[in-house]
């Protein structure tokens, strides 16, 4: 299955959603909570930004195999 978009960076881009939200609780490695604590320091964003900016980013680009 070809991605829906073709995939070449994750972009930081300007704020998108201002609806409602639902809080949903997830376990990270410490190296990657880290790495997004860094990434916001350097864009601006909070580490929530970044989350979902990067969930719709992989959704936008998702792939499923029939294996």
């Amino acid at each position: 299955m070809i991605p829906r978009n073709p995939v070449s960076a994750f972009k930081v881009t300007p704020k998108k959603y201002a609806a409602a939200s639902t809080v949903i609780s997830v376990r990270v490695p410490k190296d990657m909570a880290q790495a997004q604590d860094t990434l916001a320091d350097e864009t601006g964003r909070t580490r929530n930004e970044l989350i979902v900016m990067a969930l719709e980013f992989a959704l936008d680009n998702l792939e499923i195999t029939k294996e």
